[in-house]
């Protein structure tokens, strides 16, 4: 069963394409996060270590240069009435039901909407493309069901 989030507002970190690379400006800025969702393509399970660190509770979907093969391919959590699906590489329609779509794969961070689901990208840690910067990015999620994204930039 999907985890349930009773307390508001939650603030989540959104990685994605981190492959074998976590700078330590990143892990500072997750400290107060209240979960982490990596959207896949971490390469060696090792590099979530320092995210383990943290003592977050941390959902990781399988991506395309993964070989961990316990990682889900999606995952889906609900909160403030909400359904938020994490995948690694974004369907062109998002599963029924889905409010929020959160995929990787790409490495260059989105937010836009696809037949009425939101569809976010945090960017890349390590490889940013189509001269995208390096990137993570934070979800806040709040009682009144109002939905926060923020893209952090930092230098690779």
């Amino acid at each position: 069963m999907p985890p349930t989030f009773t307390t508001l507002p939650v603030k989540i970190g959104v990685l994605a394409d981190t492959h074998d690379r976590l700078p330590h400006s990143v892990l500072t800025q997750l400290h107060d996060c209240d979960q982490i969702w990596h959207l896949g393509d971490v390469c060696l399970p090792s590099t979530l270590s320092p995210l383990y660190a943290l003592g977050k509770p941390l959902s990781i979907v399988h991506g395309n240069c993964d070989s961990e093969e316990f990682w889900p391919v999606t995952l889906t959590h609900h909160m403030a009435g909400k359904t938020f699906h994490l995948i690694h590489i974004p369907p062109a329609q998002a599963p029924l039901g889905t409010d929020i779509l959160l995929h990787g794969h790409t490495h260059v961070p989105c937010d836009h909407t696809v037949s009425g689901c939101r569809y976010l990208n945090p960017g890349c840690i390590s490889r940013p493309n189509r001269g995208a910067p390096a990137s993570f990015a934070t979800l806040t999620v709040h009682p009144n069901t109002e939905i926060l994204w923020q893209l952090h930039k930092f230098q690779a």
